[in-house]
């Protein structure tokens, strides 16, 4: 029985794991790969996500969903968010009636448009906290300062999350508007993918500080189209993780953009990657839910011509450079 389960052993998941590990709370790691949860248990090491870190050898990692989340009082779901839905339906049998669930993952679903935390309500009966914010894996391992929110609809089970989460590198701030954090968090991707394209275009940093600002007006533009709170896109789940992931190698969807823009394909691109650039599906999702709430997002558009309808890079930098004149506001 554990007391956490963390559900998902990317570097993200592994990460949050450790940490909660380190503050001698009794965690669980679910692992996909029964190989990968074997080594983790017998070298402490996941060799695959987080090469080179070494994982306390009081968590626990299993890929049987029983074993991990058997009395478990909090469940922090980390899975990418296209397999959050499969992976609900075969873990609800397993999980605690009055756990608290939190979503960490960045995405929102293309099939039905849902972010991670409506899934697990719909999967699980559940309310979801989410977690998000600008934190690359490789320094909170580090030990590193960060900052995120969590976003809870419960301000007491909000407090609850934020001291469970909370320790002297890593500083949680609470906040009511989930589904706000989790479109800041899952839209920040697309453009960063955008950011990274103009980056392998060789575009320079006038560009980049564009499309980061006028990126985080589509995401605004959008989120409150879909009752998010205006607010919600200026702190740490919207514009912080938002200059995190334009501005950094470190991030997958900006390589990915970045890569596009030196010319490799896509299909290539994402055939060398081990870990998943939640930006390139959550383009296809952030595209349709413009169209279908008719909200404009330029950005958006190019990005997903290039991912999805083979535009030339160039091309959609040329497109978004030669709209029509407007005001800024």
């Amino acid at each position: 029985m554990s007391y956490i389960a963390v559900l998902g052993a990317g570097s993200w998941g592994s990460t949050l794991a450790k940490l909660l590990a380190e503050k001698d709370y009794d965690v669980s790691l679910w692992v996909h790969e029964e190989d990968l949860a074997r080594e983790i248990s017998q070298t402490g090491v996941n060799s695959v996500f987080l090469p080179g870190v070494e994982l306390p050898r009081s968590l626990k990692a299993s890929a049987d969903f029983e074993r991990v989340l058997r009395g478990s009082r909090y469940v922090v779901s980390v899975v990418p968010t296209q397999f959050v839905r499969s992976v609900m339906r075969v873990a609800r049998p397993h999980i605690e009636r009055n756990a608290v669930v939190v979503s960490a993952s960045k995405g929102i679903e293309n099939k039905t448009f849902q972010t991670v935390t409506s899934i697990v309500h719909e999967m699980t009966g559940l309310p979801a906290a989410a977690l998000s914010g600008p934190s690359f894996a490789s320094e909170v391992v580090r030990r590193l300062p960060t900052a995120v929110t969590l976003a809870c609809r419960d301000r007491n089970v909000g407090l609850l999350l934020q001291e469970l989460f909370t320790t002297d590198y890593f500083r949680v701030y609470t906040h009511h508007d989930v589904i706000g954090t989790e479109l800041g968090g899952a839209l920040k991707n697309v453009m960063a993918v955008a950011a990274g394209i103009s980056e392998g275009l060789g575009l320079g940093s006038n560009a980049r500080a564009a499309l980061i600002t006028r990126g985080l007006m589509e995401m605004t533009r959008l989120g409150v189209c879909m009752g998010a709170e205006e607010k919600t896109f200026f702190g740490l789940s919207g514009l912080g993780d938002l200059v995190l992931t334009c501005t950094s190698t470190q991030s997958r969807n900006y390589t990915v953009g970045r890569r596009l823009g030196q010319g490799e394909k896509l299909k290539e691109i994402l055939a060398s990657m081990t870990a998943v650039a939640e930006g390139v599906s959550t383009t296809r999702a952030a595209h349709a839910l413009a169209t279908k709430k008719r909200v404009e997002m330029p950005i958006v558009e190019q990005v997903h011509a290039v991912l999805y309808e083979e535009k030339d890079p160039r091309e959609a930098v040329t497109a978004l450079m030669t709209r029509l004149p407007k005001a800024e506001f």
